[in-house]
């Protein structure tokens, strides 16, 4: 969708605010992946899917407000960071622990979904040190996988820009990885 994607966001967006459900979950299917990475940027795996279905939640509740259909991606991701910084101020005051359903829901043995966890907390934690344009950005391109055009048209900022943060911040997290001991 790149390239053309404003006018089609903004069809799609006047079409949602008309109450149009395929409308809305074609806005879902083109930015869950953007917002499920600003979140993770903030809070971390443990929460990230949960944050993201409240900020469509809250986003599709918000919708009708949107006054300029066309700022629906900058709409989105403020919306996505604003959640992020909540859900963090409540993370940090209440401790996360696994459901017997989780527990019993097979795949993995815990020890390796611990393992798991704890390797990508590690990443994760490596990462959150970055200044917050580089973070940001390389979450949308190595976890949402979006291209730097697509991560431009996203967030407003230049195609240059996103270059720029893209090569900064992949230069700054290379040591720091290695230096934690991370692949």
């Amino acid at each position: 969708m790149a390239g053309d994607g404003s006018a089609q966001w903004t069809e799609l967006v006047k079409r949602a605010q008309r109450g149009d459900r395929e409308a809305c979950a074609g806005l879902y299917a083109e930015f869950a992946r953007t917002v499920h990475a600003i979140v993770l940027g903030h809070v971390g795996a443990a929460v990230a899917e949960d944050v993201t279905q409240e900020v469509f939640c809250s986003v599709f509740a918000s919708l009708a407000r949107l006054r300029e259909p066309a700022a629906f991606p900058a709409f989105v991701c403020t919306a996505a960071r604003n959640a992020a910084c909540s859900a963090l101020r409540q993370k940090r005051r209440t401790p996360r622990h696994e459901s017997p359903d989780e527990l019993a829901a097979g795949g993995p043995s815990p020890v390796a979904r611990a393992e798991q966890r704890e390797a990508a907390e590690r990443v994760h934690a490596v990462i959150a040190t970055l200044p917050e344009a580089y973070r940001e950005t390389l979450l949308l391109r190595l976890v949402a996988g979006l291209s730097g055009a697509e991560i431009a048209e996203r967030t407003g900022l230049t195609h240059g820009s996103v270059r720029v943060n893209l090569t900064r911040g992949m230069a700054l997290l290379r040591p720091l990885l290695q230096e934690a001991g991370l692949p």
